[in-house]
């Protein structure tokens, strides 16, 4: 079955946001609340896909899933191919998305106070609790916001997304695909929607997330 790019982008980004989210809270927590050797090592292979090229970052992960590495594994025991598949750039734009998240969600673990966790544990509060009752409270609109940005940054993903999942319209085609072959086309008409589209989707979350930050500053 064949899918337009607006439903390819909102399925991708939908989930390559959701699994950003989830695994960057806990990269997010570890390196923020968790004491090891060689962290630096762990922060800097996490902050790469900001530095890498994506179509490097998109080589790498070609590499790893292809079917010389992981990809016979995942085809022979899972039954589904990686490369050139909605599988493959959903994980391509997941980890295109993923620094950007723990950034974001680093800030705000950063900012809750030593005080207040040792208040609650010598209350008798458990981890889990602390976790639930303390921290997300406090730490809610970084996570919104972490993934505000990780949706966002896995739609507008290209390179990383392309060299993974290829280019195959109604199959792995995202809006940002769309939009080169369009350019590439000289159907400007086409490329002028496609990014209108986009724009809008994009500016309409960011304020969004701006407006109900700024409702909580004034309600706190």
């Amino acid at each position: 079955m064949n899918y337009s790019p607006f439903v390819l982008s909102l399925w991708v980004s939908s989930w390559a946001g959701i699994i950003a989210l989830i695994f960057g809270t806990l990269i997010a927590w570890a390196l923020v609340k968790i004491p090891f050797k060689g962290k630096w090592i762990a922060e800097g292979l996490v902050m790469a896909p900001l530095i890498l090229p994506p179509t490097l970052l998109g080589y790498y992960l070609l590499v790893v899933f292809g079917q010389r590495g992981l990809g016979a594994w995942f085809e022979q025991w899972l039954g589904f191919r990686i490369v050139f598949t909605i599988q493959g750039a959903i994980i391509a734009a997941t980890i295109a998305a993923l620094p950007l998240v723990i950034q974001t969600i680093q800030v705000s673990i950063a900012a809750i106070s030593r005080e207040i966790e040792e208040a609650a544990l010598i209350d008798g509060c458990t981890k889990w609790l602390l976790f639930v009752k303390i921290y997300l409270p406090l730490i809610w609109r970084g996570l919104l916001a972490g993934g505000v940005l990780g949706f966002l940054r896995a739609m507008g993903d290209f390179g990383t997304t392309l060299m993974v999942a290829g280019n195959i319209p109604g199959r792995t085609q995202t809006m940002s695909m769309a939009i080169y072959d369009a350019a590439q086309a000289n159907n400007i008409s086409q490329a002028n929607q496609l990014a209108l589209i986009l724009s809008s989707i994009g500016f309409g979350l960011i304020f969004f997330v701006i407006r109900l930050r700024q409702k909580a500053d004034d309600n706190s």
